[in-house]
């Protein structure tokens, strides 16, 4: 087994024993219900956006009430969650193209999801991986910077590290990894102060070697 093989492995294992219970932190039941929710967590916590939709959902039950709602009330019910004028645009015309092009149903493949206005790889990710069961990595903020700083990837353009790391980790973790790593990038691998004394990984980590152990960095990737 190569070294790169047996550090993705571990880095795995090491965080699906830690991680083992981690989903999605967005509240939903249906499909629609999550593809609002994500276009809506854009630069606002998730903690937020649940503290909207719980009034949302009730508001809004499908795609048409979405569709043809008035765009100022619309921008007003979801205004709390930030850059709401842009995000209620974009609530408005991809239920249209739901509308008109799936019949009202969220459709379920990446390539019919990417084609809804304000829906991208990452959020057409977490809408296949969380509510129709598809494997998918969606590569946010954190996924990002820790399969970086880990030396997983070496990238900062999304849709390259999400090539990257299909082509690391197995399939059948592609959704459950995504989780794994926000929850690490949370918790532990924050953007400011990484909290690299008590993380796990940090053995593993080119970040944590490079600053505090580059003569072993260096040892490692040679």
């Amino acid at each position: 087994m190569k070294k790169e093989d047996f550090k993705t492995k571990k880095i795995l294992e090491l965080m699906e024993k830690e991680y083992k219970d981690a989903g999605i932190e967005l509240d939903f039941k249906t499909p629609l219900q999550l593809l609002v929710a994500t276009i809506l967590s854009a630069q606002c916590t998730d903690e937020r956006v649940n503290q909207v939709t719980k009034s949302l959902f009730k508001k809004y039950k499908g795609a048409s009430d979405y569709a043809h709602a008035d765009l100022k009330e619309l921008e007003e019910d979801i205004r709390p969650t930030g850059f709401y004028k842009n995000k209620a645009k974009a609530l408005k015309n991809s239920c249209k193209k739901i509308l008109d092009d799936f019949k009202g149903k969220v459709p379920d493949s990446l390539e019919e999801l990417i084609t809804l206005p304000g829906v991208g790889r990452k959020t057409a990710n977490i809408v296949l991986g969380n509510a129709y069961g598809k494997q998918a990595i969606a590569v946010d903020t954190h996924v990002n910077r820790v399969s970086n700083r880990l030396g997983l990837v070496n990238s900062d353009d999304p849709d390259e590290i999400e090539r990257e790391l299909c082509k690391i980790i197995p399939e059948d973790k592609w959704t459950s990894a995504t989780h794994w790593f926000i929850h690490h990038g949370r918790r532990i691998c924050k953007a400011r102060k990484p909290l690299c004394n008590i993380c796990f990984l940090r053995d593993y980590s080119n970040y944590y070697l490079s600053k505090y152990t580059p003569d072993l960095l260096k040892k490692t990737l040679s």
